[in-house]
């Protein structure tokens, strides 16, 4: 019978086998119009940043435009899934999510068979979002659904996918009959199309039957009735929602009539489940389970028969047959089945990647204008799918010319050749398990110079050099004398090497005193420095002239001044004349210099005095002078020194605040400035556990305050800073402590008033809706009088908890308050009360609100605490009072305590006096509200009165008594009875919780007389002393008189007496043994051993035992010089008596006399009757030999006669005869028999 049509059911949407290629056009190559639209959802709506777990419930609504119809394929072809989002109405981009069943997502599926594409209409705000499975398989069947969400909406629609298997398609021609008996010379006769119009008819009438039908019923697809008939009864409700059914009852009616019929598989019992999932690196188990166990079953995935293998494994547990799938990769999502015979279960198997989860996160980086830039970071998977964004915008591999991407191994990196300042800004790396960003921050080159040009003083016909270093090697420059550029030539060279820039002048002449300047091609930066050309002017003098110092030393003090770089050498050559060459002393203050050698020395030639101080430091700063001296006269000079330095680092770096993105960081001026002006300051930071540190300024900055920006919230950082002069720049600062850029949270939610007193106010409020990564340091609370705008806090100290008690407020005012959180960010907004709050206390009436368990009489046992706390109500604080039967409580045996809304009555140890009524009463004014508790304090009774035996017959006995006067103070709960026989007066139990004051006792036995004693019992336990019966109760013989005998007790008394003797023993050295006896004797006697008359004491080597009269001594390991005599003698107050042994110990034979190839030995056993042991011998090889030829052999014997450990070893010696050998049995009798 055919299928019938399945209405609602597209079957034009899978493409036909013979047509593969027949896509759409349009979607193989689009159009211009389409073209034109952009395609890519970046620009669409921004997307949704905020924390899944603090978005607030989507409102479901209806977003769906066009949705995914039901589709019929067959297995092979792909099937095209599409739906459109209307996006007008949303302020983020939608989401889109595809299910198949209730819980598998398909989105972990995309690769190979499963594809997701979507693109964006700008113009009609419409996204169209597409699934294509690509070779669809029978477990594709099944219901599917399509989820879209967005910040505040969702919508979501069903449809189902029908995989049939491939039909092969029939010859229309066949449909036609051909008139004529189709014989050879006939002709094919004609057409006859009565078949295929007979067909036509039926399907129309019964297409016209459908439509004339009334009956809803007939418009629920066949596929649903299926399902509602294998469903359970509580899914048809969901089923009937989910297909659109409105008439349940007529559904439910329908399908009451429909016979069920389930068809049961003949060779499977139970078959695999319709799909599996499992995580990447996981293990799989499908199992089946068969009706019969004799049947071969295969497995197949994707069509291909599985062998056994390490990675596949065959299971056979009874029915059962299962594959186990370990390690599972991707490569095995697949469609798996098992087949036997004929029949085949189908199922898929879903493997799921893990969450790629970043491991080492992206670093902050800076650079200049044209380097090269490298991001990289590491997750934890390799191969994983990564996404790159830059300022919330994708990067895609088609920008290739500007980005390039790179894996290694868990690495990822993204690399740009040349930055360009439109490179900077925030780069972000998205996986499916987390995501990190970083900030890329991209200057221009700027240019620093690291050491400058400086003056030159120089002779003529010296050597003129100025030399300066910048920062980048690869910069060139300008030499200017006197702002016009240098030429080179033979005396003025100009060279370039790596950093340093030098102008070399030989032979120096009066036209090159000038002013120098180096300025770097393409940088606003200019170098300059001065050359003092020095001319020595040599005049006639007499003989004897006064020395000279050719300096002008006459100016003000900075002409005098010498400025030297830290780190330098400063060398200073003074022209000197006079005659005679005088005397040349220099000094700085009180010291005098006269090293020749050294860092600070003094260089002595014709004319000239040169000081010399290799690398400055600070402490050469000062003044010197120069003194020169000869017979004629003097002259000095003085001349200041002054050093500079970088700077010392900025003291104490400190945040002071900081934001959601931003930090304020402040620090003191350095202490020593380096002898020039502070310039300026370099800021830079990094984030926590990095090694990257960034520049924050390429400009020096003047202030000592500065904001850091565009940090990320919740990540740790840090920040140093130098200190920057004309001479370079310092070291650096000590880093900040590590922060946390931090938004202050959201306003406290829900503000009440708790309660009002006169001076107090109490308030409770809930925590911000948005608290962020700073957290909540605590609480404040401010309060205001009406008419006023001061705001006061209430409380010095910040509060943890959601309340607060505000005391010391003035009665009657209007008060408004308000509480804000506080963090580390600072104050968050207000939340303030709508209305002022009259400080006012709010007249309550008083009410005892008593516990249940008080509501009836409290029982407590004797020596127990009594610990009462009874709440109540009322405003203001009520007076509280407690009385015991209208008498005040004395304080020293009941403790009171009162607060606000309880009172407590505590007793240490209870007593019996401290049973009865207690009332509580509390009053506030006029008005008052009482309570009564009973209390009772129970103990242990007393034992019962007058405990008899009333009447006894037979084997019976009737006990009764009085109550006990003492019942401890509550009722008798029972009694326990006990008896005793007269003769042993051990107690039995008779009865126990015996609720009358009498019972009968039976059982009794014949010819004893029993006592009876009773005790009483209470809720505290049983009393403690019973009470015992004045008579006796003695059960009789029935019909004899027993007449009892004068008992008469046994003298059990005796003086020791050996049962067992002790036996003379042999024994062989090194072998433990035992001589044992038995004794009786009351008193118990007391045991003595003896050895050889000498008591034997704490020896080791001997153990005693007594165990229930059998004696035992022990001797370990005995030596012939332990044999002797033993005795054991027992003694009581009564006598005494003892028995005596020998014993004898002998060493072990030696053998090595007799050739052990000659000796049998024969083990005799030591026993009253003749007894053969068995023979064990050594023989000579050659006796072996002769046996071999048959030689005569004659034996000739010798015994010897060993008595060793009971036993007799008998040797022989045997020499070469016969070609056999013979032993003679040779036997003995022991002790004391002939030998023979």
């Amino acid at each position: 019978m055919p299928e019938p049509a399945k209405p609602g059911i597209k079957k034009g949407v899978a493409k036909p086998a013979a047509k593969p290629a027949a896509k759409p056009k349009e979607a193989a190559k689009p159009s211009p119009e389409e073209e034109a639209k952009p395609e890519t959802s970046e620009e669409g709506l921004p997307t949704d940043d905020t924390n899944p777990e603090e978005r607030p419930p989507p409102e479901l609504t209806g977003l769906f435009i066009e949705k995914p119809s039901n589709v019929t394929v067959e297995t092979g072809k792909d099937i095209f899934l599409h739906v459109t989002v209307d996006a007008s109405q949303l302020s983020v981009k939608p989401g889109v999510k595809w299910f198949k069943g209730k819980w598998l997502e398909l989105g972990s599926k995309s690769g190979t068979r499963y594809q997701f594409k979507e693109t964006f209409e700008k113009e009609n705000k419409i996204y169209n979002f597409e699934l294509k499975i690509i070779k669809s398989v029978l477990a594709d069947a099944g219901g599917y659904r399509c989820e879209v969400i967005s910040k505040e909406k969702c919508d979501s629609c069903t449809f189902t996918i029908d995989v049939e298997a491939a039909r092969d398609e029939g010859n229309i021609l066949q449909a036609f009959k051909r008139t004529g008996d189709g014989k050879k010379d006939d002709t094919a006769g004609e057409l006859d199309f009565s078949a295929l119009l007979k067909k036509r008819v039926e399907d129309k009438k019964k297409e016209e039957k459908k439509k004339d039908s009334d009956d809803p019923m007939d418009l629920i697809p066949p596929d649903v009735w299926e399902m509602l008939k294998t469903a359970k009864s509580s899914e048809y409700e969901r089923i009937a929602f989910q297909y659109g059914v409105t008439d349940l009852r007529g559904m439910l009616k329908r399908l009451k009539k429909t016979k069920v019929e389930i068809k049961k598989s003949q060779a499977f019992a139970k078959k695999l489940e319709p799909c599996y999932s499992v995580d990447k690196g996981n293990k799989i188990k499908m199992q089946v389970e068969l009706a019969d166990p004799n049947v071969q079953v295969k497995w197949f995935k994707n069509g291909q028969e599985i062998r056994p293998s390490a990675k596949y494994v065959f299971e056979n547990v009874g029915l059962r047959r299962i594959l186990t799938i370990n390690k599972c990769n991707l490569a095995d999502d697949a469609a798996y089945e098992c087949l036997i015979g004929d029949e085949r279960s189908q199922t898929e198997l879903f493997v799921k990647e893990p969450p790629v989860v970043i491991k080492k996160p992206l670093e902050d980086h800076q650079a200049f204008v044209g380097e090269k830039v490298e991001l990289e970071v590491e997750v934890s998977e390799e191969g994983a799918q990564v996404m790159w964004m830059k300022d919330g915008v994708e990067l895609t591999r088609e920008e290739t010319f500007k980005y390039r991407f790179k894996k290694d191994g868990k690495k990822h990196i993204l690399i740009i050749n040349e930055a360009t300042k439109e490179d900077a800004g925030r780069y972000q790396v998205m996986t499916n398990g987390g995501k990190c960003e970083a900030d890329l921050e991209v200057e221009e080159k700027q240019l620093e110079v690291l050491q400058g040009i400086a003056d030159l003083t120089v002779k003529a016909a010296e050597q003129a050099v100025f030399k300066c270093e910048v920062s980048d090697d690869k910069v060139t420059g300008k030499w200017l004398k006197n702002g016009v550029e240098i030429k080179p030539s033979k005396r003025i060279t100009m060279t370039h090497k790596g950093r340093i820039h030098k102008l070399v002048i030989d032979d120096v002449r009066p036209e090159d005193e000038a002013d120098y300047t180096f300025v770097p091609d393409g940088y606003a930066l200019t170098l300059s420095a001065k050359l003092n050309f020095l001319e020595i002017k040599i005049d006639y003098v007499p003989r004897q002239e006064p020395p000279k110092i050719h300096l002008d030393c006459t100016g003000k003090e900075h002409v005098n001044t010498i400025v030297v770089v830290a780190g330098n050498k400063l060398r200073f050559d003074v022209p000197i004349t006079g005659e005679p060459a005088p005397t040349v002393a220099w000094f700085k203050g009180d010291t005098q210099f006269s090293d020749l050698e050294g860092r600070v020395r003094i260089e002595l030639r014709t004319e000239l005095s040169s000081f010399v101080i290799e690398g400055a430091e600070r402490a050469d700063e000062g003044q010197y002078t120069i003194v020169v001296t000869n017979p004629v006269g003097e002259d000095k000079a003085t001349l200041v020194i002054k050093v500079v330095d970088v700077p010392d680092p900025p003291d104490n770096v400190r945040i002071t605040s900081v934001g959601e993105d931003w930090a304020d960081v402040v620090w003191d001026k350095p202490l020593y400035d380096g002898g020039e002006a502070i310039t300026g300051y370099l800021i830079e930071r990094k984030k926590k556990g990095s090694q990257r540190w960034m520049k924050m300024n390429f400009e020096v900055f003047t202030e000592t305050a500065y904001q850091s920006t565009k940090m990320i919230e919740g990540i740790m950082y840090e920040i140093r800073v130098f200190a920057v002069n004309a001479i370079g720049i310092s070291q650096q600062a000590n880093t900040s402590k590590p922060f946390m850029p931090i938004a202050p949270t959201s306003e406290p939610l829900h503000l009440t008033v708790e309660d009002v007193t006169d001076t107090t106010c109490t308030l409770k409020w809930r925590p911000p809706d948005r608290i962020g990564a700073g957290g909540i340091d605590g609480y404040l609370i401010e309060y205001c009088r009406e008419g006023s705008d001061e705001w006061v806090e209430a409380n010095k100290e910040l509060v943890e908890r959601c309340g607060y008690t505000v005391k010391g407020l003035p009665t009657g005012e209007k008060i408004s308050f308000r509480v804000r959180s506080v963090n580390i960010a600072g104050k968050s907004e207000s939340a303030i009360l709508a209305q002022p709050v009259t400080i006012r206390e709010i007249v309550q009436q008083p009410k005892i609100r008593l516990p249940r368990q008080l509501r009836q009489t409290y029982i407590k046992k004797v020596g127990e605490q009594v610990n009462l706390l009874i709440p109540f109500q009322g405003k203001p604080r009520p007076i509280v009072t407690w009385t015991k039967e209208g008498q005040p409580l004395d304080p020293k045996q009941v403790s009171i305590r009162v607060s606000e809304c309880d009172t407590i009555l505590f007793i240490r140890s209870a007593e019996r006096s401290h049973s009865g009524k207690y009332e509580l009463s509390v009053k506030i004014e006029n008005m008052e509200d009482c309570a009564t508790i009973n209390i009772r304090v129970v103990d242990k009774p007393g034992p019962p009165v007058a405990v008899i035996v009333k009447e006894v017959w037979g084997f019976n006995a009737l006990v009764e008594w009085v109550p006990p006067r003492d019942n401890g103070n509550t009722e008798i709960t029972g009694y326990t009875i006990e008896k005793a026989d007269k003769k042993t007066m051990e107690w039995f139990n008779v009865y126990e919780h015996n609720r009358q004051p009498r019972c009968t006792v039976s059982d009794l036995i014949m010819g004893n007389e029993y006592y009876f004693r009773v005790y009483s019992e209470n809720i505290c336990g049983l009393s403690e002393n019973p009470s015992v019966s004045k008579n006796t109760a003695v059960i009789q013989k029935t019909g004899l008189v027993y007449k009892p005998q004068d008992y008469r007790e046994r003298d059990v008394n005796m003086a020791p007496k050996f049962l067992t003797p002790l036996v003379d023993r042999t024994v062989v050295a090194g072998y433990s043994t035992a001589l044992n006896c038995a004794v009786r004797g009351f008193p118990k006697p007391k045991v003595i051993w003896m050895k050889n008359k000498m008591e034997i004491r704490d020896d080791p080597k001997f153990l005693m035992k007594h165990n229930q009269g059998v004696l035992t001594l022990n001797i370990r390991k005995p030596s012939p010089f332990d044999g002797g005599t033993y005795t054991c003698k027992a003694i009581n107050e009564l006598g005494e008596a003892e028995v005596v042994c020998k014993l004898e110990v002998r060493g072990t034979a030696d053998l090595s006399e007799f050739p052990s190839k000659h000796i049998a030995l024969l083990n005799w056993m030591n026993c009253d009757k003749l007894w053969t042991s068995r023979v064990t011998c050594w023989f000579p090889s050659n006796i072996i030999e002769a046996n071999k030829t048959k030689e005569t052999v004659s034996c000739l014997f010798l015994f010897c006669h060993l008595c060793y450990m009971s036993s007799c070893f008998i040797l022989f010696i045997f020499s070469l005869r016969h070609t056999s050998i013979k032993c003679n049995t040779i036997t003995r009798y022991c002790k004391n028999k002939a030998l023979m």
